[in-house]
């Protein structure tokens, strides 16, 4: 079920906020992972048995790591834990293409499993990792209640698409939170504002980028695949920031606090500060659990660069299973490495030099893209060589309408943190808020009316 569906948007979320609301305080986490189940099993039932045996190995081996007092034996149960929930990432996720690999490398003839991956696992089999890792760790102690367990799993606003939420960010939020008018105000107008960049913007910006990538190479003309490569810019950060954004309304309108994922990306000057602002629960997660333990900056300068390369590596990957995946991974961790190496992650620019390093950002961004959007080597290689071939550089053969381009220039605007400063600036203005809210209902309307008179309604990172 979709966020921006008609179906959410008119009857799941509204019968799920009466009976919520019209329950006991005791109840209600059980009301929460009744919806949370029935939000995932909407479209694939068969697979909430694979989320169900995720909450009960979890829970059993959180206890057991809490409850057991030698390391020698703590260790050996958090890494059977570990295990557990990387052979079943590993199984739904990367199978296939595993087999697709030894036949080409082997030249055997092995039949794909044509195995049905459950949407958002890549994201629960992270907060469940990084759940019995903190229990080992003493940050917090093994919850109880399989109950608060499932609900931390399964709590369907960040449940398929993040944020990774860990699970001392909303202990306290699951075992005694406080549900406010104001908060429920306010994750509300939250929701609405992820809404409309997601239905808004993110979707025709989708509409351009597909018109491009959907098309032959050769029938299209240099100025088209900068264009679509754009496009695709702008649709996957819209597309997941307003989904995280709506995530995080959500869960305010229920009482919790779940944390920030985006910092405005695009308006970064390195890579190194992109990746503080972008997909942020994603990037905490491999620090806290990867690169650290890996001995992060804390060993030789040869280590440290081994370490960002595996981080990155394992990042690439970890959204897909495509060596495109990997190579766009590893094309920014070979540039977080160059700005190491030269101090350019430290650097405090001037206005002249701040400018030329923003462009860097963003070129080194957008032929990422590329490679993130490309099915294969092949298309990605000859899609780079035909932008660059500047042939017919001024000449486009998409369609690009008035509303594309009004769009388009809302993206940009919405894409640098004015938007922020302004918002909070004005935000104690009575007038001002007033006005907001209006707009927010007048978004909602829209809204509305482009989900009614279209179809088209993808989320990028579903298929994660």
């Amino acid at each position: 079920m979709l966020f921006s569906s008609i179906v959410f948007l008119s009857l799941f979320l509204p019968v799920l906020l009466a009976v919520y609301y019209l329950s006991e305080k005791r109840s209600r986490n059980l009301i929460l992972l009744l919806f949370s189940l029935l939000f995932y099993g909407w479209g694939e039932p068969v697979l909430l048995s694979v989320m169900l045996l995720s909450i009960i190995w979890n829970y059993i081996i959180a206890i057991l790591v809490g409850k057991v007092n030698s390391k020698w034996l703590r260790i050996p149960i958090l890494f059977i834990g570990i295990i557990l929930n990387l052979l079943c990432l590993g199984y739904f996720k990367y199978m296939d293409f595993f087999i697709e690999n030894i036949n080409c490398l082997f030249h055997t003839n092995l039949s794909l499993l044509h195995i049905v991956m459950p949407i958002g696992i890549s994201f629960y089999t992270f907060q469940a990792i990084s759940y019995l890792v903190d229990v080992y760790r003493k940050d917090v102690k093994a919850e109880k209640s399989i109950l608060n367990v499932g609900l931390y799993i399964t709590f369907f606003p960040q449940l398929i698409a993040g944020p990774i939420v860990k699970f001392h960010e909303i202990a306290n939020d699951i075992r005694n939170r406080e549900e406010t008018l104001s908060g429920f105000s306010t994750g509300m107008q939250r929701f609405i504002e992820g809404l409309a960049k997601k239905v808004l913007i993110a979707n025709v910006m989708a509409s351009m980028a597909d018109s491009v990538f959907n098309r032959g190479i050769p029938e299209l003309t240099s100025a088209d695949l900068w264009l679509g490569a754009a496009a695709y810019s702008f649709q996957i950060f819209f597309d997941f920031s307003g989904y995280s954004d709506m995530a995080i309304g959500l869960g305010k309108m229920f009482g919790f606090n779940i944390p920030e994922n985006f910092n405005y990306p695009y308006v970064s000057k390195t890579i190194t500060e992109f990746w503080r602002r972008w997909h942020i629960s994603l990037s905490t997660w491999f620090k806290e659990y990867l690169y650290i333990p890996l001995g992060g900056s804390r060993c030789s300068k040869i280590a440290v660069l081994r370490n960002l390369l595996i981080v990155f590596a394992v990042t690439g990957i970890w959204h897909g299973a495509s060596w495109t995946f990997l190579v766009w991974g590893l094309w920014h961790g070979f540039f977080i490495i160059l700005e190491r190496i030269s101090g350019l992650n430290k650097k405090v620019f001037h206005p002249v030099a701040a400018f030329f390093m923003h462009i860097y950002l963003l070129f080194v961004v957008l032929i990422g893209w590329i490679f993130f959007r490309a099915d294969d080597f092949d298309y990605s290689f000859a899609f780079l060589k035909k932008m660059f071939s500047f042939e017919r550089w001024n000449d486009l053969t998409v369609t690009v309408s008035p509303f594309f381009i009004l769009t388009s220039f809302t993206a940009i605007f919405f894409s640098t943190e004015l938007p922020r400063k302004i918002y909070t600036k004005m935000k104690d203005n009575i007038v001002f808020t007033i006005l907001w809210k209006t707009v927010c209902i007048f978004l909602l309307f829209l809204v509305f009316v482009r989900l009614a008179s279209s179809s088209y309604n993808p989320f990028i990172y579903f298929r994660f």
